[in-house]
């Protein structure tokens, strides 16, 4: 799959609805994009590995047990403790080869082998980590890819709460904290990651990528637009900046004043 291709599938998912939202196809699209010179196939070997070996462990154990022993126990999936900040850690085809990463790219495969196995799963927007959210015959409780799976206690969410700097009447409130998001949503804070993390190493061409894969997937959003143009202005690329800025512009004029200053900036450097 090429650049170009990838682009194309995004494309084509961003513009379809949240519901039946193709996470994993998405993740493996964006993955590819970000550096389409690797073999796509023993990601998807595993994405299906993760699905059997759920569904096996499912006719004799519990759901949460099953998701955890499934993709940590089985398929030796779990965070990075050692190089935390490691690129490969955000990335789904590296994380296959490597069984290795973030909360939210671990995620990814976690949310995969449920749709699969028809576990209801999903993705946290929690503050600062993310996590996941199963339903039981006991009512919902959270998981941590990142930590093997396991299930995190609502004494110890509210305190990762309180950690965040959430005051404690927000972090007692643990159904609003724990309310689950779209697949889209998972993906796209996957990309904000390494967005982050590419400008911060002021690694401008892939934060550029990563805010486009996020402008596509989300295309009415003009946020992602902006940090497309603060990575083309990194580069030099101002034509390109300027482009990315108007899009902004045109997508939301909620955006308007904050594009239009810093279109007169970069114009300003062309001029």
């Amino acid at each position: 799959m090429t650049r170009a291709e990838a682009e194309a599938i995004l494309i084509r998912i961003g513009e379809g609805p949240d519901e039946g939202f193709p996470l994993f196809e998405a993740a493996l699209a964006c993955a590819t994009h970000d550096d389409p010179d690797r073999d796509p196939e023993p990601t998807l070997a595993l994405g299906r590995q993760a699905g059997e070996r759920l569904i096996e462990r499912l006719k004799t154990e519990s759901p949460e047990e099953a998701v955890a022993e499934a993709l940590a126990g089985d398929l030796r999936l779990t965070g990075d403790v050692i190089t935390y900040d490691h690129p490969d850690n955000a990335d789904i085809i590296a994380i296959a080869q490597r069984r290795k990463g973030l909360p939210v790219a671990l995620g990814v495969f976690y949310l995969h082998a449920a749709r699969q196995a028809g576990v209801a799963l999903y993705g946290v927007d929690f503050p600062g980590h993310f996590l996941l959210r199963i339903e039981t015959d006991e009512g919902p409780l959270a998981l941590d890819p990142f930590s093997e799976g396991r299930v995190v206690l609502p004494s110890e969410l509210s305190r990762r709460a309180l950690r965040t700097g959430l005051m404690p009447d927000v972090a007692d409130k643990l159904e609003r904290l724990m309310a689950p998001v779209s697949d889209r949503a998972v993906l796209i804070r996957l990309q904000n990651n390494i967005f982050a993390r590419a400008q911060q190493a002021r690694d401008w061409p892939r934060a550029e990528r990563s805010a486009l894969r996020r402008a596509l997937l989300n295309p009415a959003d003009h946020r992602p637009w902006l940090d497309v143009a603060a990575a083309r202005e990194g580069q030099g690329a101002l034509a390109g900046a300027l482009q990315a800025l108007t899009r902004a512009q045109i997508l939301d004029g909620g955006a308007a004043i904050a594009a239009r200053a810093a279109r007169e900036r970069v114009r300003l450097k062309l001029n």
